[in-house]
């Protein structure tokens, strides 16, 4: 069986861990390695069963754990091209781990299938990824998105589980405290998705098959959980869909307190 859980998820930090019969994978380590190994033991998983870091992008948020955890269990990493390159620039590529190169060709991890595919941000080169476990479950990681794409679309198809990104509510963004240019680059189509275009993509996403949908990388400052969640069950009920028979929707914590989802 498959066995997922966000470590954490927001901007000050996000860590997927996805689960088979041969060890694990995390996707980013976007937060101290001493953290994340703290997370994991919580939940009985030795560290040292990682297998393999996928990297979504080199901003802080997504690899600040990364290179003491690499290189203290020798975990493989996995990036595009342009996010490879940034981290050779971030010197976090020192030689203690294998760092590979991905285009969009499926690699083999924990005896999981990995597939990245290419997402709308300000960084040097975003990946999403969409990862087959042993027993056919199919699992949809797509954050840090400005804006969706048929690209990911594709990829969420026909999941069992998709990781959405829900990020902000754009009245509280307007109106909160950050500065203009900030503002705008969230808004941007390289910025971040809001609650409402994240709500719009979910009934078509039930319609191919995705039963479990997990909100990610909330705002802390310009967004609430709960409004992440009712905008989104809003839009699926609309649909005709029923919450607990057409689909399971669930936000992803701030820090590590979600319980390991085993389907």
């Amino acid at each position: 069986m498959a066995r997922f859980c966000t470590l954490f998820s927001s901007s000050g930090g996000n860590c997927i861990y996805i689960g088979a019969g041969d060890g694990g994978i995390l996707i980013d380590a976007g937060v101290s390695a001493k953290a994340i190994e703290r997370a994991l033991l919580e939940r009985e998983i030795n560290p040292g069963s990682i297998r393999a870091i996928f990297v979504t992008h080199e901003h802080s948020d997504h690899v600040s754990g990364l290179r003491v955890f690499a290189s203290r269990y020798a975990t493989r990493v996995y990036a595009s091209a342009g996010t490879m390159r940034a981290l050779e620039g971030m010197n976090i590529l020192n030689g203690k781990f294998e760092a590979v190169v991905l285009d969009r060709n499926t690699v083999e991890e924990a005896g999981m299938q990995v597939r990245g595919f290419p997402t709308p941000h300000d960084c040097a080169q975003g990946f999403g990824y969409r990862v087959h476990t042993p027993d056919g479950r199919r699992i949809a990681v797509a954050t840090d998105l400005g804006h969706m794409t048929d690209e990911i679309r594709s990829a969420v198809h026909g999941c069992d589980l998709a990781v959405v990104e829900s990020n902000h509510d754009v009245r509280m963004l307007q109106n909160g405290r950050y500065p203009y240019p900030l503002k705008r680059r969230i808004l941007s189509d390289s910025g971040h998705l809001s609650n409402n275009d994240c709500a719009r993509e979910l009934a078509a996403f039930a319609q191919t098959g995705v039963t479990r949908f997990v909100l990610a990388h909330l705002s802390a400052q310009n967004n609430l959980p709960e409004l992440a969640w009712q905008t989104a069950l809003n839009a699926l009920e609309e649909a005709g869909l029923r919450r607990g028979e057409d689909f399971l929707l669930t936000v992803a914590p701030r820090k590590s307190e979600e319980k390991m989802m085993v389907f």
